[in-house]
Parts: structure tokens; sequence; C-alpha cells
């Protein structure tokens, strides 16, 4: 008996399921998804990243960051992501629309950031992070991006964007540490970070 069409509509099947599972129905379920007006604040969620956020997210990519810090907020019943605070509701497709690559991450050696814009605000809190994150969390395993600024010497006045640093790690008296680019940059793609708008597929709360 010839078993080469059977063996040959085995595979093709197998082939045809496995298509049909990863890309048809994800392609039929989220493949119209666009963004959602919130009528609240008459804007459209979520927002492409523009100038500063965007050259930002480059600096992320770059750096590593994916490696230590994921960008989802899993839901109540998976996790205490949300009882952390580290965002009010579950993280759904939609928020990730205009994210290439998506940086969801693989592990958590420090907080997920999915919401960071949102849950700290300032920015001399994230440069002084960034710059050292023993500064802000103590026992922080975070190594120190201090290579992102530059020492500079002081001119007429102090620059109001320079570093406050004190003790050991103040500059040496007549100069001042200032952020580069790069890091502003980063801290703009940082701050981009907020999901805080409930959606049809993602309640807040959920």
């Amino acid at each position: 008996m010839n078993y080469g069409p059977i063996v040959f509509i085995g595979i093709f099947l197998t082939l045809a399921s496995s298509w049909v599972g990863l890309i048809l129905i994800p392609q039929i379920q989220y493949g119209g998804l666009g963004v959602q007006k919130i009528e609240e604040t008459g804007r459209d969620y979520p927002a492409a990243n523009f100038g500063s956020a965007a050259l930002g997210r480059e600096v992320y990519r770059a750096n590593g960051c994916i490696y230590c810090h994921s960008q989802q907020v899993r839901a109540e019943d998976f996790g205490a992501d949300i009882a952390r605070g580290w965002g009010k509701r579950r993280s759904v497709s939609r928020d990730y629309l205009y994210d290439k690559p998506v940086f969801l991450g693989t592990m958590r050696t420090g907080p997920d950031l999915a919401n960071i814009g949102l849950r700290q605000p300032s920015v001399e809190w994230h440069l002084s992070h960034l710059y050292n994150p023993q500064i802000t969390s103590k026992g922080s395993i975070m190594p120190t991006y201090a290579f992102l600024f530059e020492k500079r010497k002081i001119g007429k006045a102090s620059s109001p964007d320079a570093l406050k640093l004190t003790g050991k790690l103040a500059p040496p008296s007549g100069y001042e540490i200032m952020p580069t680019e790069e890091a502003k940059n980063l801290i703009a793609y940082l701050l981009s970070l907020r999901v805080d708008v409930a959606l049809p597929e993602g309640p807040l709360g959920k």
C-alpha cells in the first residue's frame, strides 16, 4: 500500500493548522486594531512617539534596557503587577500599536516600565537614577549609566540642567555634571510610557 498521499495530507494538515492558529486567527482578531478615541480628553490612544521620545527609544534599545525591564503589566489574576502599582490595568495589544519592535522584555531584574512615565514623572529623579541608581534606590543592582553624562566646567553660572550631586558623587569645585542629549532623549522616552486610559478590552483595575 502506498502511504505517500496519507503522509503528505498529514503533513499538509499539520502545517495548515499551525498557520491558521499562529497567523490567520491573530490577524482576524488584531489585524484591524486601531487607535481608540478617548472621549474625556478627545485624544487618540495610543500616540506615536516623536522627537526626543522617539530618539530615546533607540537609546533604550541600544543600551539593553529590555534585558532587565519588561513593558507588560499582567492581569490581576496572573500576578501582583497592578497591586505593586506598576500599572492601572493589564497591558493589551492596542498598547503596542506603534511599537516596532515591541519591548515586552524577557525578565524583571528591575521593575516593569510600562507605566513609568505616570508612576515617576520627575525628570530630576530619572536623571539621578540613570547617573547612579544608588542615589534614588538604595540597594539597586542596576549599573550606573554615567557615560551618558559629561563633566563640564561651570561658566558664568551653573546650568539648571546640571545634576544636584552631593558627597562623594559631587564633581570637583568649578565643575558640574550635565546630561548628554542621549540621556535627555532616554528620559523623554521613559516619561512617554503611560498606560493610564481605559480601553474596551482593558478596563482600569483589571
